[in-house]
């Protein structure tokens, strides 16, 4: 496709990413987007361009310039690809519920040295709470990586593939959406637990470090909601759901949070996302601090792990996104699965440790 084709891609060559979300959203265009945790390589497309098997742009605004990429997505029931696809999927695939992992996480040796780091700026008062991951080596069984999104049951899923270099999320997780009445929700997670555990609910309701890992974070995101919006209230707080996994189950601690935008919002779609980035669940509080230590105590980059991907519906004037976690990237033709959790000052660093480690899982069951 070539951007000067008509006087909207002229527009949208000229524009940065959070501009075209602006111009698009005005202009009542429907998009999907996909934005990385550092900003430094997010996508947007008009549906028209990416509901098509393959997506070739030359847009300045999207990075990629003469590149060919796929994508296909499933963002809480809308999707760009055929259900018959899923079904045939599931007909074809011999065995696919009996799916192995195998996982090969760094060292405990290594993440204690990285979580100490953390603890020790806590010490000092330079974050209360900090999402600390890495990637770790795995192997699955028979299956590519667009099978497994094909075959996983998530709210939020994400194919991607580009020169070599693809992923697939299946999060449960939720950015912000927002409905045709103009109101914003956010619903953070904190607080994960294994089903296997005796009394597992009832532990992680009254864990005190999980408390004031999940206050933290409540507080942290609505202070970000209200930067852009009004009239912000905590809806739910702490309820439970269950994630279903191809090992077994967890159980994870999530709240509600709503507040009112302006009727004019849409002029400010793209500078709303650039004040709530990155998502406080994935990152910390306080977040500016908390980022910096973030990129001292991780080994890398995260890449498109922990950004966001959603899309926009230009005639019904409302937004659902996710987090980009449950993560599997294939580099060099090898498997990475990436994952973490929230540290505060009361955290155990075993545990901690394990937590990462017991979320390396696919919802295929």
């Amino acid at each position: 496709m070539d951007c000067n084709n008509n006087f909207s891609n002229n527009i949208a060559n000229k524009l940065n990413f959070f501009d075209l979300m602006n111009y698009y959203a005005e202009n009542n265009i429907s998009f999907v987007f996909i934005i990385d945790y550092e900003l430094k390589s997010p996508l947007i497309f008009k549906l028209s361009e990416a509901n098509g098997l393959y997506i070739n742009k030359y847009c300045k605004s999207n990075i990629i310039n003469n590149k060919t990429i796929k994508i296909k997505y499933n963002i809480d029931g809308f999707k760009n690809y055929n259900q018959n696809n899923y079904n045939n999927k599931q007909k074809n695939i011999k065995n696919y519920k009996n799916i192995s992992i195998k996982k090969f996480p760094i060292n405990f040796e290594t993440y204690n040295n990285r979580f100490k780091l953390v603890t020790d700026e806590q010490k000092k008062g330079n974050s209360f709470l900090l999402n600390l991951t890495f990637k770790t080596p795995i192997e699955i069984n028979n299956l590519s990586l667009e099978n497994i999104f094909y075959l996983s049951n998530a709210k939020y899923k994400l194919y991607f593939i580009k020169d070599g270099y693809e992923f697939v999320v299946f999060s449960p997780e939720t950015f912000i959406n927002i409905d045709e009445k103009n109101r914003i929700f956010t619903y953070p997670i904190k607080g994960t637990t294994d089903t296997k555990l005796r009394n597992s609910k009832k532990n992680l309701l009254h864990n005190s470090k999980e408390l004031a890992e999940h206050l933290t974070v409540v507080d942290l995101l609505r202070n970000d909601l209200n930067i852009v919006s009004s009239e912000v209230k905590l809806n739910k707080f702490r309820y439970i759901e269950k994630i279903r996994t191809n090992a077994d189950s967890l159980l994870q601690m999530v709240s509600e949070i709503e507040g009112k935008l302006k009727n004019n919002y849409i002029k400010k779609l793209g500078d709303i996302f650039l004040k709530l980035l990155p998502a406080g669940s994935i990152s910390g509080a306080p977040k500016n601090k908390t980022i910096e230590i973030i990129k001292q105590a991780e080994l890398e980059p995260r890449g498109y792990y922990t950004g966001v991907f959603g899309y926009y519906d230009g005639i019904r004037n409302c937004l659902k996104s996710s987090v980009m976690i449950r993560f599997i990237e294939n580099k060099d033709d090898k498997l990475y699965y990436r994952s973490g959790g929230g540290i505060t000052i009361y955290s155990d660093a075993l545990k901690e440790y394990n937590e990462m480690i017991e979320k390396i899982y696919v919802p295929i069951y």
